[in-house]
């Protein structure tokens, strides 16, 4: 579905964002002549999570990211393990849970200090071990003093599947899970940058999900038609994006969606919805009806999964609305223009 919004003349941080006014510079910017996959592979104009390209009897899955979340350590990550699990989760996305290398290409600003770098690189190891592959080639730039701030990672992930999983699979009647609370990495990142000094164990939820995802899809099998990670412009943008490529409307039950109380009490404090802030490390997975609530149980099982839910179902009426159930009645959810955090991930 194109995006009606006029792209302005000076391009601002909304563009940047995750929301519409993003996916609208990519339409009408860079999409034109670009990214055209045959033989039923996906490119650039799908704007799903990754490309697909046939080699052979299997499927190549490639997705790039730069990264330049502020501050560059966070409670519960930092940007090296950010790159490392964003990047692994993109891939995953189209169903590639094994990742067979990635690249980074590293930023710096003049002036950064050694023992920092050395230990975004430890970060970035452990996170690799963590998802089962390696980085294999990169690049390194050094910008003068002031001209960056401090650091920017750009990473690149490849991997094979049999089968691939694009975004857009979803008919009326398959259900929608999210594999955990939604809003703690958006929420975490905005107390830590503000010196809020809110007394709670406000963590990021960063973490590579392919072993989670392999498990839904071992036994959910061709049932998992769906799949996007809620990173920029949160729950609510993810599910927009699905639902408008789909040709559905998707019906939210909010009592449902799992909300860590710190985050939903940050959450007010701030007048934010958990539901429009990143994530990275959750999923929203379209299931054909039949197979969710084996799945459901599969996610549960694994540590990252422990608190997911079913939270929605797919109808035929306003293709490409997001409607939430309050439990007292309904109501459209929106979606951000752009970020509302910048510089999250």
């Amino acid at each position: 579905m194109r995006n009606p919004r006029f792209v302005e003349d000076r391009i601002g941080m909304k563009y940047g964002a995750g929301g519409g006014a993003m996916r609208a510079l990519i339409e009408q910017i860079f999409i034109g002549g670009l990214g055209e996959v045959g033989d039923g592979g996906v490119g650039l104009a799908a704007m799903d999570d990754g490309a697909v390209l046939r080699v052979g009897d299997r499927w190549l899955v490639i997705t790039t990211d730069s990264h330049v979340v502020h501050p560059i350590v966070f409670p519960g990550g930092d940007i090296g393990r950010l790159a490392v699990a964003g990047t692994v989760n993109d891939l995953a996305m189209m169903g590639a849970t094994e990742p067979l290398a990635l690249t980074c290409a590293t930023i710096l600003e003049d002036g950064f200090a050694r023992d920092d770098l050395e230990r975004l690189w430890t970060s970035i190891r452990r996170t690799c071990e963590e998802a089962g592959t390696t980085i294999v080639t990169g690049d390194t730039k050094v910008m003068g003093n002031g001209e960056l701030d401090g650091i920017v990672l750009s990473t690149t992930g490849v991997a094979l599947t049999d089968r691939f999983v694009g975004d857009a699979g979803l008919r009326p009647g398959d259900r929608l899970l999210v594999t955990g609370t939604v809003g703690d990495h958006g929420l975490a990142i905005m107390a830590t940058r503000h010196e809020l000094g809110l007394a709670t164990s406000l963590r990021s939820d960063v973490a590579p999900l392919n072993a989670l995802i392999r498990r839904a899809l071992a036994v959910g099998g061709a049932g998992v038609v769906a799949m996007k990670d809620p990173t920029r412009g949160g729950l609510s943008s993810a599910l927009h994006e699905m639902a408008g490529k789909s040709g559905v409307a998707i019906v939210v039950d909010e009592p449902a969606v799992p909300v860590r109380d710190e985050v939903r009490a940050v959450g007010e404090l701030l007048g934010i919805d958990p539901m429009l802030v990143a994530n990275e490390g959750k999923a929203v997975i379209g299931l054909r009806p039949e197979i969710a609530d084996a799945v459901l149980d599969a996610v549960r099982a694994h540590p990252l999964g422990r608190d997911a839910a079913l939270i929605g179902e797919c109808v035929a009426d306003r293709p490409g609305a997001v409607v939430l159930d309050t439990g007292f009645g309904r109501r459209l959810l929106g979606e951000a223009e752009g970020e509302l955090l910048p510089r999250i991930c």
